[in-house]
């Protein structure tokens, strides 16, 4: 009988210490946790003649952005040809960035590679090289195993193991392969995953993850321009778009448009934003991006081969869905 009583002490005592312990837990990770809202232009990489990054460039489209009231920047996602550049170029290129963001604005890393084990690595490289947080994007080479079962696994260990907050990204454009529902609101249970950014553009998917998230203080961007403001209608609380690098101060105005309520003016605004974002998006991509950033006063150059510069006709149509809509 003492043995019983024993024992019932002690798994008392125990549950006191744990419950006690996760209080302490989530307080601090409460007092941490980092606020995404806002607009985040994902960076292009310059790059020289020969192919090297560019510093000098990259440092001078950082003062230009410094001068436009994003909240951040992200650096090495898509838009910043992360693929194409080594481990030791992904984190120079954020350690460069660091040095001259602005006192008060974030820094969100790209850390995805196709195994956990790099993933996890490049985190803890990206977080010593000053980020805030890391953008990790689905591993997708063996696109076909990558199931609910093994993307909760990945992300849970990255985030187990993460010194800075974990945003998802699902890019299926990209990667052939949309981060699932179920996965996304498990992991929004995990108290170092932030939030995603989610680049589908299927508005009732996004309207869905802010609605099964929401006791979890999960924080959902859009991952384009052109459905910023139906992402905001349905719950979203900024985005990374890639034409922020050509258009900033325009899509920090749709922001401020819609966070107000001023919907009417919004729209318009939305409208004339729709033909040029999908040329530097999914009809032209980087390249055109890059041309357009040229265009506006910024540093975009070539890409890193294999990608090719627009062709003649290319480059004219991306004119025309810019001039068309009044921005050239």
């Amino acid at each position: 009988m003492q043995c019983v009583r024993a024992w019932r002490s002690l798994n008392y005592l125990c549950r006191v210490a744990h419950h006690r312990a996760w209080k302490r837990t989530q307080s601090h990770t409460t007092a941490a946790r980092l606020d995404l809202s806002g607009i985040y232009p994902p960076i292009a990489t310059p790059f020289t003649a020969k192919e090297d990054v560019d510093y000098q460039k990259l440092e001078e489209n950082l003062q230009k952005y410094a001068k436009i009231p994003f909240k951040g920047l992200v650096v090495q996602g898509s838009n910043g040809e992360y693929p194409y550049l080594t481990v030791e170029e992904r984190v120079e290129v954020v350690r460069t960035v660091k040095q001259s963001l602005p006192a008060g604005r974030l820094l969100i890393a790209g850390s995805g590679c196709e195994s956990t084990r790099a993933t996890i690595q490049l985190t803890q490289k990206m977080a010593a090289a000053g980020a805030d947080a890391v953008l990790v994007v689905t591993p997708c080479f063996y696109k076909g195993k990558m199931d609910s079962r093994a993307l909760i696994h990945h992300f849970t260990k990255l985030a187990d193991s993460s010194p800075v907050p974990v945003v998802l990204y699902s890019v299926p454009a990209n990667t052939g392969l949309e981060l699932p529902l179920d996965a996304v609101v498990e992991l929004s249970q995990h108290p170092n995953i932030l939030g995603v950014k989610d680049s589908g553009g299927d508005i009732t998917r996004i309207g869905l993850i802010v609605h099964k998230t929401k006791a979890q203080d999960f924080q959902v961007l859009a991952g384009s321009a052109g459905f910023l403001m139906a992402a905001y209608c349905v719950g979203a609380i900024g985005g990374v778009c890639a034409l922020a690098n050509v258009l900033g101060q325009e899509l920090c105005e749709l922001e401020r448009l819609c966070v107000s309520g001023r919907w009417e003016e919004a729209r318009v605004l939305q409208q004339r934003l729709i033909e040029p974002n999908a040329a530097v998006t999914r009809k032209l991509g980087v390249p055109a991006l890059k041309q357009a950033m040229e265009w506006f006063g910024f540093h975009g150059g070539s890409c890193r081969s294999p990608l090719q510069p627009l062709t003649e006709a290319e480059s004219q149509q991306l004119r025309r869905d810019f001039s068309s809509n009044g921005w050239l």
